[in-house]
C-alpha cells in the first residue's frame, strides 16, 4: 500500500502531538462512563395522530443508531432504544437530557428554537407522494384529473394536495378521511382512485395489505420534501460533530465501495477517500477525539449506508422502496457525504 506526502505527513503530525485532539464534550464523556447511548426513535402506530405521518423507519434508524453507539463507544458499545409515538414526545426527550441522540425527526427552525436541539445531516429523504392500484390507469399526477384522492383530513396532506394539484391545473376530486382503516379499505375496495401520504406511510400501508402488496404501486413524482435527520441538544459540539461525521462516514463508504464484508481488505486500497475513510492518516479520528480506525468499526458492524437502506427501508424489507431520492449524488439521488478526513 502507497501512502502518498500529505498522509504521511498527517500520520507524523498525530504520532507526535502537532495535531490537536478534539475538545472532551460532556455527553461523551458521561457515554463513557455509563457505556451506553440511549437513542430515541420514532415508532409507527397503527393510526395516523395527524402530527407525526412518516411511517415505518424505527428499524433504519435503530441501526443509525448502533452506528453512533460503536463510533463513540466502540464494538462494546450498548445501545438502549427508546420509542416514541410522535416527533414531539421525543424531541422533549432530548431536551430534557432522557436519551442522548434522536433519529426519525424532520428538521425545522421551531424545532431548533422550541427544544434547544441541532439536525445533523438527512438520513433519509421521505416525500408526500401517491399510490394507486396498479391497474387503475394512473401513471402520473396529471392522471388524477376527474379521480378520487384519499387522504387524511386535518394534516398538510390534504393542503399540499390540493395547492399543488391546483396550480398543476388538475382537476380531482378530494376524498378527506378520520380513520386510516377507513381510508385503507375504501381505496382496497376502489372507492379510492388513490391515496396520498408520506412515501414512507404509504409503503408500510401497502405492506400491511398482504397478498394485496402487489398490486399497488407509488407514483414516481412527490409533492414535497421531507427529510429524517438525527437530533441532538445544542451545546456540545463534540458529540454532534461525531453524530454528524458518523452518518457522512456511512455514505462515504457506500460511494467508495466500502462494505461490512470487505472492510478489512479495503484498508490496503491506494484511494485517498478510503485512506482517510478508514483512519490510515489518523487526521479525522483525532478531529474527533475518537480512535483512528472508529469509521472502520462502525463500517464492520453495521455496513455502509446502502446495506442499512436495503434491509431496513429497500426491498430487503416490509416497506420495499426504491432508492429514489435517497440513492447517491452519483447515481440521481440526494445522500452525499461532506468530507471524512
Amino acid at each position: 500500500m502507497q501512502l502518498d506526502w500529505r498522509s504521511a505527513l498527517l500520520a507524523a503530525a498525530a504520532l507526535f502531538g502537532m495535531i490537536p485532539d478534539a475538545k472532551a464534550g460532556a455527553t461523551l464523556d458521561h457515554l463513557r462512563q455509563t457505556g451506553t447511548v440511549h437513542c430515541g426513535v420514532v415508532t409507527e402506530i397503527q393510526e395516523y395522530n395527524k402530527e407525526d405521518l412518516h411511517g415505518g423507519l424505527d428499524e433504519l434508524g435503530l441501526e443509525i443508531c448502533k452506528a453512533i453507539a460503536v463510533a463513540a463507544l466502540g464494538d462494546a458499545a450498548h445501545m438502549k432504544p427508546e420509542s416514541f409515538p410522535i416527533e414531539q414526545q421525543a424531541l422533549v426527550a432530548l431536551q430534557k437530557g432522557e436519551i442522548d441522540v434522536l433519529i426519525g425527526a424532520t428538521p425545522s427552525a421551531s424545532g431548533v428554537w422550541q427544544y434547544g436541539v441541532q439536525f445533523g445531516p438527512p438520513v433519509f429523504y421521505d416525500a408526500q407522494g401517491i399510490m394507486v392500484h396498479r391497474e387503475a390507469g394512473i401513471h402520473t399526477l396529471a392522471d388524477l384529473a376527474h379521480r378520487t384522492v384519499c387522504y387524511i383530513d386535518g394534516t398538510d396532506t390534504g393542503v399540499v394536495l390540493d395547492a399543488t394539484l391546483r396550480a398543476r391545473g388538475i382537476a380531482y376530486y378530494p376524498y378527506p378521511f378520520q380513520e386510516e382503516g377507513e381510508m385503507d379499505a375504501a381505496l382496497v375496495v376502489g372507492h379510492c382512485d388513490s391515496m396520498s401520504a408520506d412515501l414512507s406511510r404509504l409503503a408500510e400501508k401497502r405492506s400491511s395489505f398482504h397478498a394485496r402488496a402487489a398490486d399497488f404501486v407509488l407514483l414516481p413524482e412527490t409533492l414535497t420534501l421531507e427529510p429524517v435527520a438525527p437530533a441532538y441538544r445544542q451545546g456540545d459540539a463534540q458529540w454532534g460533530t461525531i453524530i454528524d461525521w458518523t452518518v457522512h462516514a456511512l455514505v462515504q463508504a457506500e460511494a467508495s465501495g466500502v462494505t461490512q464484508a470487505n472492510v478489512t481488505a479495503m484498508r490496503d486500497s491506494a484511494d485517498p477517500a478510503v485512506q482517510r475513510l478508514l483512519g490510515i492518516d489518523f487526521a479525522a479520528g483525532r478531529a474527533l477525539g475518537l480512535d483512528h480506525d472508529w469509521a472502520a468499526r462502525v463500517i464492520a458492524a453495521v455496513g455502509n449506508y446502502g446495506e442499512i437502506y436495503e434491509r431496513t427501508t429497500g426491498q430487503g424489507s416490509p416497506l420495499r422502496l426504491p432508492r429514489g431520492l435517497n440513492a447517491l449524488w452519483t447515481s440521481g439521488g440526494l445522500m452525499h457525504p461532506m468530507p471524512v478526513r
